[in-house]
């Protein structure tokens, strides 16, 4: 599959955190902690599990930082 994304990071699956419908898959990206808001239907559909492999596709326009004070 191609993709106009640039951001593809691989990540191992360090754990999946399942609600009703939403689940948080947590990642592991070479040390950095990512963490993916998905559907439980996704997960399913994709066969996700704790170590598996996968790449963290990230597509955003804007990335806002604030820092606390002032």
């Amino acid at each position: 599959m191609r993709l106009s994304a640039r951001n593809q990071i691989p990540a191992r699956i360090t754990s999946i955190n399942a609600g009703e419908a939403i689940a948080n898959v947590e990642l592991d990206a070479a040390g950095v902690r990512l963490v993916a808001s998905i559907t439980i239907e996704a997960v399913r559909d994709l066969g996700l599990a704790e170590g598996g492999e996968v790449t963290a596709v990230i597509k955003a326009s804007d990335v806002i930082l604030c820092v606390p004070g002032d």
